[in-house]
């Protein structure tokens, strides 16, 4: 039997609503979706509060328009700028005979253990998982049930959501007439979707440059260990050229921020502006807009490795960092250039369904995937491990 899943995403510039179906012969086949672009919002709340009914009601209606099915309650995605990270260790004993293993009520008991350490936190949890578990301070592993031992210890992380995010779609979508079935971690679902297993192991980051700003998240194994935002976006490079070059916000972004070429290949570029409203047509040089772009990218670059330093985590050389968002990933070069001034090698994020640009609807996807995991588990028939003991941890924290 199928079910019908809608998810709505706040992006900084867009709000997103995606419809699927889970069950029969796909995991997830998405059916619909709808998008508002709208002024966004930034960590001390919204830009343009006046308009946000409407918005969020027009990329409804276009969800169901384009899915023929009708939206009754709503998944909604909480961004990372609404949210915070609180990664911690906790330990437990295990019963049992003269050499317990663990089991799956151990791994509960340590995540109870772990989030007795949040007392003092404030807002309201909607995500845990775990980094690594470790038996006897042994190697740390993402699967340890049925390992032998006398002592449990985890490193959970915690995603802790802003109440006044929470209250305020709260209230914004039940006055619209619709039911909200959760609240998710946007930039969780993302880091798990994204970041390849293997990668994520070794700890990984990924790097989501919005048009507003830009989030950084470190991960390890299926857990968030580190998340923060730098107030700088896709958006700030189209204002420093509509300033600097004297042309409309719509130009700057369209005409010259989404085509400009980083790096030699674009030295011989133009880039032209109709005439329009007795207006001459206009010619830039690549040298006359790299000067605009590149002090604000370099101004970027420079913040996020500022965040990374002050994670206190310790990326090895096997550590990879991955590039996503509107905001620099479409600018040929631009991900290759942002890894010299980082030092390190940034990669695209794999692309995960033909339907949507992983790069535009990154965080909207793996914020459907984190909410697939979560209705998977509910709708389980039992807590017996099936297939990988990993998918079990996912299905059974991952919400």
């Amino acid at each position: 039997m199928k079910t019908t899943i809608a998810a709505m995403d706040f992006g900084t510039s867009k709000i997103v609503t995606l419809v699927a179906e889970n069950g029969g012969n796909s995991r997830c086949d998405i059916v619909g979706a709808g998008v508002a672009e709208y002024d966004g919002f930034l960590p001390d709340g919204w830009n343009n509060p006046a308009e946000l009914n409407e918005k969020i009601m027009e990329c409804i209606r276009d969800a169901e328009e384009q899915s023929h099915r009708k939206i009754h309650s709503l998944n909604i995605g909480v961004p990372a700028a609404f949210t915070k990270v609180y990664p911690t260790q906790a330990r437990i004993s295990l019963r049992g005979e003269t050499n317990p293993r663990v089991t799956p009520e151990d791994v509960r008991a340590v995540f109870t253990a772990a989030e007795k350490n949040l007392d003092d936190m404030m807002g309201i949890v909607i995500h845990s998982s775990p980094a690594w578990f470790s038996v006897d301070n042994g190697k740390q592993t993402i699967e340890p049930v049925d390992l032998k031992g006398r002592e449990l210890s985890a490193l959970i992380s915690f995603v802790v959501a802003d109440r006044f995010f929470i209250d305020e779609v709260n209230k914004r979508v039940s006055s619209l007439g619709y039911s909200i079935d959760g609240f998710y971690s946007t930039a969780a679902g993302e880091s798990i979707l994204f970041l390849p297993e293997e990668e994520r192991d070794k700890t990984s980051v990924l790097i989501d440059i919005g048009y507003l700003n830009t989030d950084v998240m470190v991960v390890q194994g299926d857990a968030l260990i580190y998340m923060d935002t730098v107030e700088i976006g896709g958006g700030d490079i189209s204002a420093d050229l509509a300033t600097s070059l004297n042309i409309s916000l719509v130009e700057a972004e369209e005409k010259i921020k989404r085509m400009f070429v980083f790096g030699s290949d674009g030295k011989d570029k133009t880039y032209d502006l109709p005439g329009s409203d007795g207006r001459k047509p206009q010619s830039f040089t690549h040298d006359e807009v790299s000067a605009i772009v590149l002090p604000r990218v370099d101004e970027l670059a420079e913040k996020i490795q500022e965040k990374l330093d002050e994670s206190g985590i310790r990326l090895g050389k096997w550590s990879n960092i991955y590039l996503t968002g509107g905001g620099l990933s479409f600018n040929r070069g631009g991900r290759d250039y942002l890894g010299t001034r980082l030092d390190r090698t940034v990669r695209d994020v794999p692309m995960r369904t033909a339907n949507f640009n992983s790069f535009s609807f990154s965080s909207t996807l793996g914020l459907m995937d984190l909410i697939i995991d979560t209705v998977e588990q509910k709708h389980a028939q039992s807590t017996t491990i099936g297939g990988s003991i990993r998918d079990f941890f996912r299905n059974l924290f991952g919400g």
